[in-house]
């Protein structure tokens, strides 16, 4: 049995390929080595869907944010063999999830457009080349949590229009020192900050939150697509929930920018399946 892996800042998508080609799912809790030890990682594994696999996986291929590094790759690798101590593990960044879900076997520029951000020019069997990713405070240009940053700011500076704010303070009732305690205080204040997207999409028919998605997909843009060769001419991929469901305003802002936009996906989970059930 193939155990499949998806984990980004927010969830972890998994999927079991069984023998006879069948697909079961499960959505946990997401994982990112950037911020979490190993021990820290096995701890949140202890979760009986995965639990009731052991001695029944052969092969994981784990793609997860924060998993460029080889010591990264390695904490994720010694948590997953905390229960799977049998199996052959691959560990992989998600932005080879996000080429292999998107381009498959074809060239392209895949992106990642969730909690955080990230990008890459994809020869259609390795990455060629990447831009730097430096997190939500340094970068995430596009994700939520640099979308949600930009929104916080607004409302701590009382500069989105009034009848947002109005909206916001009823259905957060939200303050400063909240804001400052999750962002400060807390741990993951980059999902913190991301969570506000939803609220935002909800009301992107509202000019100021239109804007909030749009000018930070063009600061993605400068920062990452416009930055690789040819970028004019090859077909651009996403994934990520800011930019599915904020699919219009992404498509909108590419076409200015003039990027092409080939496939626009929730989650990678659903290609990367695909395309290792056909290596079976």
């Amino acid at each position: 049995m193939i155990l499949i892996a998806d984990s980004g800042a927010s969830k972890t998508d998994w999927r079991v390929i069984n023998k006879n080609g069948e697909i079961s799912q499960h959505r946990g809790i997401g994982f990112n080595p950037n911020y979490q030890t190993a021990e820290e990682m096995a701890n949140e594994l202890q979760d009986d869907y995965l639990l009731n696999l052991r001695g029944q996986i052969d092969t994981i291929y784990y793609y997860g944010a924060g998993c460029t590094s080889q010591k990264n790759r390695l904490q994720v690798t010694n948590a997953l063999r905390s229960i799977y101590k049998k199996a052959e593990i691959n560990v992989d960044h998600d932005l080879m999830a996000a080429a292999r879900a998107t381009c498959g076997n074809q060239p392209g520029i895949a992106c990642i457009l969730g909690t955080g951000s990230n990008s890459c020019d994809y020869d259609g069997e390795i990455i060629i080349n990447k831009r730097p990713a430096p997190g939500y405070i340094l970068g995430d240009e596009g994700g939520g949590a640099y979308i949600g940053r930009k929104f916080l700011q607004d409302f701590i500076h009382e500069e989105m229009p009034k009848k947002l704010r109005e909206k916001v303070l009823q259905k957060f009732q939200l303050d400063n020192q909240t804001i400052i305690e999750n962002v400060y205080q807390r741990p993951f204040p980059g999902r913190y900050m991301a969570s506000f997207c939803r609220f935002i999409t909800e009301h992107a028919a509202d000019p100021y939150c239109y804007m909030l998605y749009y000018n930070s997909f063009q600061d993605f843009f400068k920062k990452t697509v416009m930055k690789y060769d040819d970028y004019k001419k090859k077909p651009v991929s996403f994934v990520g929930s800011i930019a599915f469901y904020n699919s219009d305003i992404l498509r909108n802002a590419a076409y200015d920018a003039d990027i092409q936009v080939n496939l626009i996906l929730e989650g990678p989970i659903a290609g990367l399946t695909l395309y290792h059930k056909e290596l079976l």
